[in-house]
């Protein structure tokens, strides 16, 4: 394994960091009332390397089912509760400081079986993931029940694909 190829040419560097504080930044969505997004570092924001969000979920179970992606990577480290990750094969308790990668095709879930749980979530390279937290938001701000063909193409058209 090498580096890759140089992304930055200049001589002296620049100052272009962000910092994001944690206590004063409210959430970038709402899904149902019970999770709270934020949007870390999105692929847009990052050229496409990676997206990075925190998935804050509340005392009420909810997360997502089996599925894959076929054009990038996802993991997932718990910050604090315990969040259930279904690596393909089995279901684990993750806790505090526990990981998860799952390169591209790879079986995955989670779900804060237990309360409140809170864990960052990496896309690698990033891909505009913002709009499928957003069509999940809506759907379920609105009540609107979708048909199994409308599931289908909602995540066909965000690289989901269920199992």
């Amino acid at each position: 394994m090498s580096y890759p190829d140089a992304l930055y040419l200049g001589d002296k560097g620049e100052i272009t960091g962000r910092l994001h504080l944690a206590d004063t930044a409210p959430p970038d969505l709402l899904i149902g009332g019970r999770t709270r997004v934020h949007y870390l570092a999105t692929g847009a924001s990052t050229g496409g390397q990676y997206g990075l969000y925190r998935w804050e979920m509340g005392a009420e179970p909810s997360g997502g089912g089996p599925h894959f992606h076929r054009t990038f990577s996802e993991s997932f480290f718990v910050l604090n509760g315990t969040v259930s990750l279904y690596n393909g094969e089995s279901w684990a308790s993750g806790s505090p400081g526990d990981f998860l990668h799952v390169p591209p095709g790879g079986i995955h879930a989670f779900r804060n079986s237990d309360g409140p749980a809170t864990m960052l979530v990496l896309f690698a390279p990033g891909a505009p993931r913002e709009g499928y937290f957003e069509e999940l938001a809506e759907i379920v701000a609105s009540g609107r029940q979708l048909s199994e063909e409308e599931w289908t193409d909602l995540y066909g058209r965000h690289d989901q694909y269920m199992v």
